[in-house]
């Protein structure tokens, strides 16, 4: 895909296959003018997927990025791949892919905005303003009806966003997450104190399981972790994604380079016993929101999961004042600790009239299926009752 060189209004529209062609004071500056932006669109963030080989053409993720220049500054960008899977995505469409399979079709290559290995909502259509949001959208459609792809796919978008797609001729799509709001607690305890009883007793007993087994943890910010720490927490990301048979979707340079480049925002919690380390889970973190993102072992302990990728967070979260903790994809287990559900939007558009008819039909049916999902588990509330 070319770079498209006619302007929208009065925009200077490029697609650019690296970020540095951007640059990151550019970016950076544009991602800090969004509602709600995220460490996860950083330019830091962004950049180490694409340099350390983890998200780059050769394993399926080639960068295709829209910038909108006024002038010469950036007014509206879109994180964009041409996907030839849809692996690393946490909203599954390989149904759809299977589909045009079984009728001859080909599903990929196709377009996504999204960033690559993570399920947190965010701002996609990065715009100064309202008309550049426009521009970006305009230039997007355009891009997709002069390319060969199948479709284009928008994962996690705030509402606002999705709706805009959507007038744009983008179907929308509803997901559930899990997120922990801090009520102002003033430690674990206070924390646990609103949860119904047998949730407490569960906690309690499973947090109790790991220091019976003679575990102990300790919290690294990002700022002290040293290499020996990454090599660790690499060690143990990748022998758990041995042991469920996968392949992980990031290396060590990855991580090496995020933790140089945005210590800032990392916690990583690493398990001892007896003086050896055992097991480790990284989080990314802002002032106001803490995001769960990866967790490793290479030594099982019962509840040890728990206690490093959930209660030690949480326990954070409470002493710096965090607000919200996103607990990632899917996991309704998250709900008996103290998590909500959150609905989740991506927006979809299909290029044969004859699938969009057919999956925008499938995604009526299973948007009554999420609303109904929603209502089931909004009863069944992990607090207890304050009457």
């Amino acid at each position: 895909m070319e770079a498209i060189l006619n302007a929208i209004n009065h925009y200077r529209t490029h697609v650019v296959s690296s970020l540095s062609e951007i640059g990151q004071s550019s970016w950076d500056g544009l991602l800090a003018l969004q509602d709600e932006p995220n460490p996860f669109l950083s330019y830091a963030f962004l950049h180490a997927l694409h340099e350390s080989g983890s998200a780059c053409p050769e394993t399926g993720w080639q960068p295709q990025y829209i910038a909108l220049y006024d002038g010469d500054d950036l007014a509206a960008a879109l994180p964009l791949y041409v996907k030839g899977h849809s692996y690393g995505e946490y909203v599954f469409d390989w149904a759809w892919a299977d589909a045009y399979r079984r009728h001859g079709l080909a599903y990929y290559p196709k377009l996504l905005a999204a960033v690559p290995f993570t399920p947190v909502a965010g701002p996609r259509l990065l715009a100064r303003a309202p008309a550049a949001r426009t521009a970006l959208i305009e230039v997007l459609v355009a891009t997709q009806q002069a390319t060969e792809v199948s479709s284009t796919h928008v994962l996690f978008p705030p509402e606002e966003h999705a709706r805009q797609l959507q007038d744009a001729g983008f179907l929308l799509r509803s997901g559930v997450q899990f997120h922990w709001l801090n009520g102002g607690y003033a430690n674990f305890e206070d924390f646990l104190a609103t949860l119904e009883q047998k949730k407490r007793k569960n906690i309690r007993a499973e947090r109790r399981k790991v220091r019976d087994a003679g575990v102990t943890l300790r919290r690294v910010r990002g700022v002290d972790a040293t290499e020996a720490d990454w090599r660790f927490f690499n060690r143990c990301y990748r022998h758990t994604y041995a042991a469920h048979y996968s392949t992980p979707y990031l290396n060590l340079d990855f991580f090496l380079r995020i933790g140089r480049s945005m210590p800032e925002n990392i916690l990583l919690v690493i398990a001892e016993r007896e003086g050896r380390p055992i097991a480790s889970s990284l989080v990314v973190h802002t002032e106001d929101t803490l995001y769960g993102r990866y967790w490793g072992e290479i030594e099982h302990v019962p509840c040890l999961h728990f206690e490093a990728a959930y209660y030690q967070p949480l326990e954070f979260c409470i002493e710096q004042g965090i607000q919200t903790f996103e607990g990632g994809a899917q996991g309704e287990h998250k709900m008996a600790r103290g998590f909500l559900p959150t609905r989740t939007y991506s927006a979809h558009w299909l290029a044969h009239p004859a699938f969009s008819d057919a999956i925008e039909r499938f995604l009526e049916r299973e948007a009554g299926g999420i609303d109904d999902y929603l209502d089931e588990l909004n009863e069944r509330t992990p607090f207890r009752s304050q009457g």
